[in-house]
């Protein structure tokens, strides 16, 4: 970077009567301004058409913990408190409330994810500035706006953006405290870390190595000295992270929900297996969940080419060998850094753990969905910024050429190859356009000509993020979400889309089913959490989620679910045909199988799932 680019030397703060506007002392004029129109781009993209994209199992979470404190505290799934949500509850404690607050909306939901979102651009500005100056900053800021995934992402009401957004928090938070030498500011990163392991749990600690690495190279003082802050910091991030979970699991089990996802009522187990370990050597909640019902479900097996090719490649994939090759050069230009700073040095160890460890771990779990891959962005982009930056700075250097041309190649040949030959918002003619930027720029950088040097490194980056440029705007223009994927088949099987479509059945059935339920308490009961879901989330009202969201969980058990019936709390069960697990074998041979059939304004629609009438006959 430039002596005029210090970022060690750049302060931070306006004055008090500058407007919002306005760059602050030492930056750019144009920094500020352009930073907000790409947060307002940001807020467009994740908010254009957005509430069709709801998860309904989240969407029902949420619905139930906004009708009442203890809900909310203890994440219950159902109105009833009979079981939690599956996940640690911090983004949709975020969501309750929005929803407490405006009403239930499908907009009150989305809302918190398109501002949580917005917020990540800011502070990801704020991070990269610190370490690389305001042009890397900004051109951080534009990659990580144009990354597919993360648009996706910010499209529904998944819990991974506010971990995106608190993890960058940490990490900003983490340089400041080597920067400064201020321990609070470490503490505060522990806190933040905690704060996102709510949100994503294990997926949020495997950000601290790039942080301790980060900091480690950055700090001032003796090793000893920054390895005790980093352990000060690592004890007050296991706290933060485990508080709630502690709390739960001294709670009296009788009166809370019971824990989804474990066999015996463990939030830990929860955490560290079903959501945890788990992921890498047995089925996925996914996978059990459609094995219960009956569902096909496919993901890409594990590999080391995982996210390269397919739909998860369509997502990030695009940026990945690009990304690689900027950290490659920004390890050289950290080498001949000058001054003792250390921060493009801890800038490419932030960056490139993060990258190499969230690639490692996507790679190797049982499976994915395609949201996972948003964590990425954050590292491609701030490491495509700063290579961008430091090629433009250095360009009449050949050596940096030839790097921009080896990201120019890789990216323009691997984008060509992995776009599909037809897709939803795939623009005729894309990959001959990838492919000619691509050509244009590496003869300018080759040529190397210096009137044209300039020229040749912003085709270099144009030629770079064309491709997820024009995946980003599909995702925006055909009101995909979180469980899509850019250029992907009109047919295409997800399985978000197969519940998508048994929720809008559902939805056929909510009147009948209010008109069935009577004098009883309960609406009807389910197999499955993620069949109750659509119900929960249309009504407000008790459906009884039995098995949890895999529908394997002993809650409630045989003995609780015929006291049930016998106490008349519900009528209706909505279960797969031919279930084998006991408690819906005894409602098939014990409840009335009723037709489901529903009209609709054209034809019945025809459930793949059977309905007993477990009370009663009433004339």
């Amino acid at each position: 970077m430039s002596a005029t680019e210090s970022p060690a030397e750049l302060p931070v703060r306006k004055t008090r009567s500058s407007p919002m506007w306005r760059s602050a002392v030492g930056e750019p004029a144009w920094a500020r301004p352009l930073l907000l129109v790409l947060t307002a781009i940001a807020g467009v993209a994740y908010a254009w058409n957005a509430t069709g994209n709801l998860e309904i199992y989240y969407a029902a979470a949420v619905r139930s913990m906004s009708m009442s404190w203890h809900n909310f505290f203890f994440a219950a799934f159902d109105p009833a408190g009979t079981v939690t949500v599956d996940k640690l509850p911090g983004a949709f404690w975020v969501q309750a409330l929005s929803v407490r607050l405006f009403g239930v909306h499908a907009w009150a939901i989305v809302a918190p994810q398109v501002a949580e979102g917005m917020a990540s651009v800011l502070v990801l500005y704020r991070l990269v500035r610190r370490l690389a100056g305001p042009s890397a900053a900004i051109l951080t800021a534009a990659v990580f706006v144009l990354c597919p995934a993360t648009v996706a992402l910010n499209r529904g009401n998944v819990p991974d953006t506010l971990m995106i957004l608190l993890l960058l928090l940490a990490a900003d938070a983490t340089m400041r405290a080597a920067i400064s030498g201020r321990l609070r500011s470490l503490v505060w990163a522990g806190v933040l870390v905690g704060l996102a392991f709510q949100a994503k749990m294990i997926e949020a600690w495997l950000v601290l190595p790039a942080l301790a690495l980060a900091y480690f190279v950055a700090a001032g003082g003796g090793s000893w000295r920054r390895a005790g802050r980093l352990g000060i910091a690592g004890l007050v991030t296991g706290a933060v992270s485990l508080s709630w979970m502690v709390v739960v699991a001294l709670w009296p089990s009788a009166s809370r929900p019971y824990v989804d996802g474990s066999a015996n009522n463990s939030i830990f187990h929860q955490v560290f297996v079903y959501n945890g370990f788990g992921r890498l050597d047995q089925l996925s909640p996914d996978q059990l969940l459609t094995k219960a019902i009956g569902l096909p479900f496919a993901s890409p097996s594990p590999g080391w080419h995982r996210l390269l090719t397919g739909a998860l490649g369509h997502d990030t994939g695009w940026l990945i060998p690009a990304a690689l090759i900027a950290l490659a050069g920004c390890l050289v230009a950290a080498r001949r850094e000058h001054g003792d700073s250390g921060l493009l040095r801890a800038s490419a160890a932030l960056w490139g753990t993060w990258l190499i460890v969230l690639l490692v771990a996507f790679s190797a779990s049982s499976t994915i969905n395609p949201y996972y891959t948003a964590a990425l962005s954050p590292p491609i982009a701030a490491l495509l910024g700063t290579g961008i930056w430091l090629a433009w700075e250095r360009r009449d250097e050949i050596r940096v050429r030839i790097a921009a041309v080896a990201a120019v190649v890789a990216t323009g040949a691997y984008g060509a190859w992995l776009l599909p030959g037809r897709g939803a918002g795939l623009v005729a003619g894309l990959p001959e356009v990838a492919i000619a930027l691509a050509l244009v720029a590496t003869v300018l950088l080759i040529i190397g000509a210096r009137g044209w040097r300039t020229t040749a490194v912003a085709l270099a980056a144009v030629a770079v993020v064309a491709v997820p440029a024009a995946a980003s705007a599909s995702v925006v223009a055909n009101a995909l979400g979180p469980f899509d994927t850019p250029f992907e088949s009109p047919a295409a099987f997800t399985f978000a889309r197969a519940l998508g479509r048994i929720a809008t059945q559902s939805k056929a059935l909510l009147q009948p089913l209010e008109r069935a339920k009577g004098l009883q308490p309960d609406l009807a009961a389910t197999q499955t959490s993620a069949l109750a879901a659509p119900f929960i989330y249309g009504s407000g009202q008790e459906v009884l989620p039995i098995g949890g969201f895999t529908g394997t969980i002993p809650e409630p058990s045989l003995a609780s679910l015929k006291a049930m019936v016998a106490n008349g709390d519900f009528h209706l069960v909505i279960q797969a045909r031919g279930a084998s697990d006991p408690r819906l074998v005894w409602i098939a041979g014990h409840c009335i199988p009723l037709n489901t059939g529903t009209s609709g304004s054209s034809a019945a629609i025809k459930l793949r799932f059977a309905v007993y009438y477990c009370g009663r006959l009433t004339l």
